[in-house]
Parts: C-alpha cells; sequence; structure tokens
C-alpha cells in the first residue's frame, strides 16, 4: 500500500468518504491520492477534507496514478474512461462504483487486457460503515481483489462476489440503509405513540438497531438465536413480534430486496 498512488475520478461525497478511510486507516497517505472533477466546489473539498490534490482533468489524474478509482455519475462514465484510454496501461487497475455499469461496459471503453473491478458501495460508507460487494473483471488478478479488499474495507465491510449478484448487493445493502432508516422512523414513531420525546425516541431507536446490528456482527449468532435471548415466554417482546408477524414485516422486506435487485438488473441492462 505505501506504494500506491491512487486517483479518484471524480471528486463527490463518496469518494471523498474513501479518500478520508484511506487515509484514517493509515493504507496511504494524502501526497499518494489525488482527484478530479469538473466541478470547483468537489475538488476544492476533496482537497480540504484530506489534504491531497484535486487536479483539472481525469487525463492528469490518470497519468500519476496507478489505482484510478471511477466515481462519476453513470451517465458520465463513457466520457471519463474515453478521457483517459490513451494513457490506461498495463500498471493501471481501475475500481468502479459508478451504479449499474457493467464490468463488459467498462471494459469495451477501455483498452484490450485493461484490469477492472466492479463496486457496490453504500452511503454509510460515509461514517466508516459501508457494506460493499464487489466483482472482478476477466484480467483483474488475485492481488488486484486484495488491493480492493484493503481500500473497501476501510470505510466497512467488503465481500466479493460474481458479478451476477451485484443486482442483489444493490438490493440488499444498496438499497437497505433506506430501509433501515424507515425502520428506526417507524420505531421512533412507536415511541412517541408511547408517549416518548421526539428526540428520545429518535436516540433510543438508532441506538437499538445499531446495537442489535453489532452483536449480530460481533457475536457470529443467528439473527433468529439473538431474537429468541430477548423474548421471554409470555413477555412483552413476543406481544410486539406476534403485532410484526400479523403485518408481515419479513416478508415485506424480502420482497423490498427482491424489487430494488430486479429494478438494478434492469437498469443495468438499459
Amino acid at each position: 500500500m505505501a506504494q500506491l498512488k491512487i486517483g479518484f475520478l471524480g471528486a463527490g461525497k463518496m469518494a471523498t468518504a474513501l479518500a478520508r478511510g484511506f487515509l484514517n486507516a493509515k493504507l496511504v497517505k494524502a501526497n499518494q491520492l489525488c482527484a478530479a472533477d469538473p466541478y470547483p466546489a468537489a475538488r476544492e473539498h476533496f482537497a480540504a477534507e484530506t489534504g491531497a490534490k484535486a487536479l483539472a482533468t481525469n487525463l492528469e489524474v490518470a497519468k500519476v496514478a496507478t489505482v484510478l478509482i471511477l466515481a462519476t455519475k453513470p451517465d458520465q462514465v463513457t466520457a471519463a474512461l474515453t478521457e483517459i484510454a490513451s494513457v490506461v496501461g498495463k500498471d493501471h487497475l481501475l475500481i468502479s462504483i459508478a451504479a449499474g455499469v457493467t464490468l463488459a461496459k467498462l471494459e469495451s471503453v477501455l483498452p484490450p487486457g485493461s484490469r477492472v473491478i466492479r463496486v457496490m458501495p453504500n452511503t454509510p460508507a460515509l461514517v466508516g460503515a459501508g457494506a460493499s460487494g464487489f466483482a472482478l473483471g476477466k484480467n483483474a488478478t488475485a492481488a488486484d481483489g486484495e488491493t480492493a479488499q484493503k481500500l473497501l474495507s476501510a470505510v466497512g465491510v467488503a465481500l466479493a462476489v460474481k458479478e451476477s449478484l451485484l443486482d442483489a448487493v444493490t438490493g440488499l445493502s444498496g438499497s437497505g440503509p433506506a430501509y433501515v432508516y424507515q425502520f428506526i422512523e417507524a420505531l421512533s414513531d412507536g415511541g412517541v405513540a408511547a408517549g416518548l420525546p421526539r428526540d428520545v425516541a429518535t436516540r433510543l431507536a438508532a441506538q437499538t438497531v445499531l446495537g442489535g446490528a453489532k452483536m449480530v456482527l460481533e457475536t457470529g449468532q443467528h439473527p433468529g438465536a439473538l431474537k429468541d435471548q430477548v423474548t421471554s415466554p409470555g413477555g412483552t417482546t413476543i406481544e410486539g413480534l406476534h403485532e410484526l408477524e400479523k403485518g408481515k414485516l419479513r416478508a415485506t422486506v424480502m420482497s423490498a430486496v427482491r424489487a430494488a435487485a430486479d429494478k438494478s438488473k434492469k437498469l443495468g441492462q438499459g
């Protein structure tokens, strides 16, 4: 990692969050990072947050960095890659976080043999708690996968999957934060309905979700087993769970993930 030069094609919120994560994890130093963006405000913000250079063009970034992180909007991908294609060589690794843009599409714009990795991150990466899935292109090496794993793990959890599963990752962890926010809001509403002040209810709801997630991740126990540990015979929790079952919470969440995954697949085909 000490030898890497990392360049961002696009300097928006996710690029800045990733760069800060790399720095906080001490994977790289600021002088190993740079970014380009067509918007001066984005360049200035990236530089201020990271202490790294913000360059005027993607081409300049590709000339000095060997790991290129494509962080543009999906409709800007072709233009960005076309701009740098003339200087991309065997020493470059492209890691794309552009939603819905396939490996085949990325590889088709770059020179033959280009090493490409496609990532589906999610917004909690902004606070170092992301959940990412990534897939290797046909020319990417095992070492490239390890590099992506280390970089993405600096802002959360990163798991390697087949590209065909990235739509499922999108439906689950990509869209999942929105489901969780809605659940937190509903918990808070319930607390208010039971008499709690809104600020207290929201704080308790968010901390409860955070605590539950940490229990699953740190104990390694099945969520169902942890649920049973909270559920006493004839107690309050089983009454609440009964209401959730009547409302078909689990089936609805499953349907939401599948619907979002199907939509992701359609967008990718389009």
